[in-house]
């Protein structure tokens, strides 16, 4: 059983929730109830989509620095690709995932944030990656992930200065999706995520992996799995059942059995 990490699952979507009093800070035990938190929310059937949430208070404020302080350079040899790896469980989960931010997402908890397709914030929310002041940088996917997201000159003006970015600046850069009341976030996040919960699972799978991997490639090779992954989808009851509500009934109308 987790200790910090657990995975809630109730009418077809899944809370990935951190519990770690009192700031949720990411040791290396929470690093992988992450992972298999993450593992879970992919093989069960019964979860569509996933809500990453901190509670309340906060999301996740970073890494334990007391932890890594002790560390040493052979010590993250070893530590640093599975932490990588832990995060990109969640970057992974081939289901529409939302993080309701809380708090302070910083340094690790930024980069949790991250790994999420969307981004919902409380309006006292407070993101950032200070891990130069530090003395280090961003080893969660942060240089990359966060990047791709504001682009590379706002991403280098954030990890450069390690400064905070309150929610409405956060939402002007793009580095959160949405920003509402602090006792919204939560119910915010899980109504977008029950939106999936009747929808072409394997479609929606499709799409988010086309998305996905086509920002790690080149153009002509991102189009190649797109088209590799529309044409797999007419193997599937989703499609013939869209199809046919379509053409009978209209559009929006189609009741989907996730295979």
């Amino acid at each position: 059983m987790s200790e910090f990490v657990r995975l809630e699952v109730a009418d077809g979507v899944a809370t990935l929730r951190l519990d770690r009093p009192k700031m949720n800070a990411l040791d290396v035990q929470v690093q992988e109830e992450i992972r298999a938190a993450a593992a879970e929310a992919t093989d069960r059937d019964d979860v569509k989509a996933v809500v990453v949430y901190g509670g309340e208070k906060v999301f996740a404020a970073g890494a334990d620095v007391k932890e890594m302080a002790d560390m040493s350079y052979t010590d993250m040899v070893q530590r640093s690709g599975r932490l990588q790896s832990a995060f990109t469980a969640v970057a992974r989960i081939p289901k529409p995932v939302v993080a309701a931010v809380t708090g302070y997402a910083l340094g690790g908890g930024c980069e949790l944030a991250l790994c999420a397709d969307v981004r919902f914030a409380a309006e006292d929310a407070v993101l950032g990656q200070p891990e130069i002041l530090l003395g280090i940088i961003p080893g969660a996917g942060g240089t990359q992930r966060l990047t791709r997201l504001v682009g590379p000159s706002t991403a280098k003006d954030l990890i450069f200065t390690g400064r905070f970015v309150k929610a409405d600046e956060a939402l002007r850069i793009g580095l959160v999706d949405r920003v509402v009341a602090p006792e919204q976030v939560y119910d915010e996040a899980l109504a977008w995520a029950r939106q999936f919960t009747g929808a072409a699972s394997y479609a929606v799978r499709a799409a988010k992996e086309s998305i996905d991997r086509g920002l790690e490639v080149d153009l002509e090779t991102g189009l190649e799995i797109e088209r590799q992954q529309f044409a797999a989808l007419f193997a599937t009851d989703d499609r013939a059942i869209g199809m046919r509500s379509f053409v009978e009934n209209g559009p929006g109308k189609a009741e989907f059995t996730g295979r």
